[in-house]
């Protein structure tokens, strides 16, 4: 089976910012956060991979990827890799509507149809790429400063920001761009697994389904995504677990709604990729910091 990494843990903050600069040569593996992450690339050499779509970077292009996507960079290590990261709590919105009256905005939209429509992209104007420039080096600024308020004026700046990446993504053109690459039969794989995670997904039933050869489906897959089928189906049951472990369900009832064939394969497969058991997951706070800031 392919390893596919995992943050494991949960980040405690409303939202962390991180402003990086680097050259390393490192390959990152296919993995998945328990938050939601804003990727807001500066300057190299990166093919971003989210859920089998490949987007190859320019400055100040954002991408959006939610903790239900599985992603990974490929980063030329000859070059400077320069980017801003956003962490973003999935509560953050419900946190932020808990402190005040009559708003019903929610400041995730953006990840949210990132994932509906398979476009993470936003592609910036230069007069918007000014306006972030200025919202995300104000919010750093606050976060090393000492003066009266700095921690208030840093959330407000974070929210103007959030508001303003929303509003962007919104009326932005959802076009083709040479830069974004998949393949569409792939792209209806993925669709068909994500929305039968609970049913037979052997190998056999989605090749009949697509009336294709398994072994030609597989080895498509694994050239599409880095991945294969049987480990990606086992990453997607493995996160919708965790999001039900969150919402109380009975374990019992997680294995099953997951796709799981009896109880025992769903604890050895969870306890395999997040090094604890379902029960003890909740009371687990690691972080697997090889994607600290990815």
């Amino acid at each position: 089976m392919d390893k596919l990494k995992n943050s494991v843990g949960y980040l405690n903050d409303d939202f962390k910012i991180f402003h990086i600069r680097d050259k390393k040569d490192i390959t990152f593996e296919y993995h998945h956060h328990d938050f939601n992450k804003i990727i807001i690339f500066i300057e190299g050499d990166v093919n971003y991979f989210i859920e089998g779509k490949s987007y190859k970077l320019k400055p100040w292009d954002i991408l959006f990827v939610n903790n239900n996507e599985i992603h990974k960079p490929e980063v030329n290590p000859n070059v400077f890799y320069e980017r801003i990261v956003i962490w973003i709590n999935p509560n953050f919105t419900d946190n932020f509507i808990n402190n005040f009256n009559n708003v019903t905005t929610n400041l995730l939209n953006c990840f949210q149809l990132a994932s509906e429509n398979k476009y993470n992209l936003l592609r910036l104007s230069q007069a918007s790429t000014s306006n972030i420039k200025s919202f995300v080096f104000q919010i750093k600024d606050c976060e090393n400063s000492g003066e009266f308020g700095s921690d208030v004026l840093k959330n407000a700046l974070f929210l103007q920001l959030m508001v303003l990446i929303n509003r962007l993504f919104l009326t932005s053109e959802k076009t083709n761009i040479d830069d974004i690459t998949c393949d569409k039969n792939i792209e209806e794989v993925l669709k068909y697994i994500n929305d039968n995670i609970d049913k037979d997904l052997s190998i056999d039933s989605i090749a009949s389904k697509f009336f294709i050869s398994k072994y030609y489906l597989m080895r498509k897959f694994k050239a599409q995504t880095g991945s294969s089928i049987h480990s990606y189906i086992i990453k997607k049951r493995l996160i919708l677990s965790k999001n039900l472990i969150h919402e109380g369900y009975p374990m019992s009832e997680v294995s099953i709604k997951c796709g799981f064939n009896d109880y025992s394969s769903f604890v050895r497969a969870f306890k395999k990729v997040y090094g604890v058991s379902p029960k003890n997951y909740l009371n687990s706070t690691t972080i697997d910091t090889i994607f600290l800031e990815e």
